[in-house]
């Protein structure tokens, strides 16, 4: 069960204490444990979404983001704006892309992208909310957890050294996949909205990971951590554009 709790540790602010320091190979094997904790994460969202029902929706969207952005303690978000400072200050240079990536000060590039897919979050939650579509919201940071298997699956780690690069030499293939075609399924739930959803999702993440190798050859941490908070976005727009039109 150590993977379990190094992916509990890793994913969330949740007081997880490892009684040693973790190999290289129980990194690898945490990353099938990923899609778990997001499921964990959703399972609380949904938990205090019932428990504060009675809330107005604007307050109850407010704190059910709030909520999720520390559960995580905004990995992800600080991975999206040094991606987005890294795109722009870049210029399209590979190595000057991964400097500003390196840099932990935040430019007015990466706050932008922080505000609006904040925004854009928050606008989807009470549309959720508002359409009594709030169990949605127990899949969506569990999809997003299986974006770093399927990049690391088939992109390259463009670092040599750091975290990134033991998960990919030590990570299960095929029960990646496997694990990964499951929680790709759950959506299906919802027939139609979670068909179209789920292929937003995957477009998304395709797309992304074509412009991280067409700019740094492949992948680092950071640009995991943008694609899952860009595909989570992406997944909750597509569901809810899909509830409206279909």
């Amino acid at each position: 069960m150590t993977p379990f709790w190094i992916a509990l540790q890793f994913l969330t602010v949740l007081p997880i204490e490892l009684k040693t320091t973790p190999t290289a190979q129980q990194n690898g094997r945490a990353i099938l444990f990923y899609p778990l904790v997001g499921l964990i994460i959703g399972g609380i969202l949904f938990l205090v979404a019932c428990l504060l029902a009675k809330l107005p929706v604007v307050l109850l969207a407010a704190i059910i983001l709030t909520l999720w952005i520390w559960l995580t303690g905004g990995l992800h978000l600080d991975g999206l704006a040094d991606t987005a400072d890294a795109w722009v200050g870049g210029f399209g240079d590979k190595q000057r892309t991964l400097q500003i990536m390196k840099d932990p000060s935040c430019g007015p590039i990466g706050v932008l992208s922080l505000v609006i897919i904040c925004l854009l979050k928050f606008a989807l939650v009470f549309v959720l909310i508002d359409q009594h579509q709030t169990l949605f919201l127990v899949f969506v940071p569990a999809l997003g957890r299986v974006v770093p298997s399927i990049l690391f699956l088939t992109t390259p780690y463009v670092r040599e050294k750091g975290l990134g690069r033991s998960l990919t030499d030590h990570l299960p293939k095929t029960v990646s996949w496997i694990v990964a075609a499951l929680i790709l399924l759950l959506p299906l739930y919802w027939e139609w909205q979670g068909l179209i959803a789920v292929i937003g999702f995957l477009i998304s993440l395709i797309y992304l990971r074509y412009l991280f190798i067409k700019r740094i050859d492949g992948i680092t941490g950071d640009t995991v951590g943008a694609t899952i908070e860009i595909s989570e976005t992406v997944l909750l727009f597509t569901f809810v554009l899909s509830c409206f039109y279909l």
